[in-house]
């Protein structure tokens, strides 16, 4: 496993400024608290219009296509970018539904990025938590002999 470097933690500090631009929160807080679409012909009447959907889910959707690229062609430290990241995963849990037939009409590859990104932070997470609960049980044991 590689090691996350100073340029990584530069390139995570970097994709964070730019979540913080006004037009990229909007559209980030609509996604995440607005957006319901479960199937893609609700979107696909939206879809290149210029309407506030479809600049939204766009804006968010190509950005976090393009943090997922840096990520799977080792750009971007995996560990740490899944260390300090959540939202990618949560924007292709909103996303999802509509991706099958969106290829269909966009293109086949469209946040196949993010696809994949999502399912290793999805194992990543599994085995961590996992970790985790271990390193959990086995102070809370050491805890107990040392008060016995």
């Amino acid at each position: 496993m590689a090691k996350a470097t100073p340029q990584d933690a530069e390139l995570i500090l970097k994709l964070y400024e730019l979540r913080r631009d006004p037009e990229l929160r909007r559209a980030r807080n609509y996604l995440l608290s607005e957006f319901a679409v479960t199937d893609w012909e609700e979107i696909r009447p939206h879809w290149m219009t210029g309407s506030e959907m479809d600049r939204h889910v766009r804006m968010v959707s190509s950005y976090w296509e393009m943090v997922a690229a840096f990520v799977n062609r080792g750009l971007l430290d995996e560990d740490l970018f899944f260390d300090t990241h959540g939202e990618a995963l949560v924007v292709w849990n909103r996303l999802k539904a509509i991706v099958p037939a969106a290829r269909k009409q966009i293109r086949p590859t469209w946040l196949w990025n993010l696809e994949r990104l999502a399912r290793r932070q999805e194992q990543w997470r599994q085995r961590s938590f996992k970790t985790a609960a271990r390193v959990i049980e086995a102070g809370s044991k050491l805890r107990a002999a040392k008060k016995s």
